[in-house]
């Protein structure tokens, strides 16, 4: 799997899946759009439906996690956690394909990859 979640962001997530109701068969959908003042900017959301020729899909800690193949090469490597600190909460990408990020940290440019 391109991504990893941790246990803290594993939490979250099962945390606000359950204020939104989201059925039994959802998944967290994380994936790379263009955008932002830098090239790229990540996407989360739920899902109710993945395709086995488009995305990558895993359980980590009783999520699971679907990436489709495009965003998996900007993914891979990358952790997802949450941060829940005094001066940042949210969701925080450490991602090694990053070559440089905007002022607000909400987009990035990244290695290039031909597929």
């Amino acid at each position: 799997m391109a991504l990893t979640l941790t246990e803290k962001a594993a939490g979250e997530i099962k945390r606000v899946m359950g204020e939104q109701n989201c059925p039994e068969t959802s998944v967290l959908r994380i994936g790379v759009a263009a955008g932002g003042c830098s090239g790229f900017q990540y996407s989360l959301g739920f899902d109710t439906a993945t395709d086995s020729s488009k995305d990558q899909v895993s359980e980590q800690h009783g999520i699971k996690v679907a990436v489709d193949k495009k965003s998996s090469l900007y993914l891979d490597g990358t952790v997802l956690d949450f941060l829940d600190e005094l001066n940042q909460r949210g969701f925080k990408f450490n991602n090694p394909n990053v070559v440089k990020s905007c002022g607000c940290g909400s987009s990035f440019s990244a290695w290039n990859f031909d597929y």
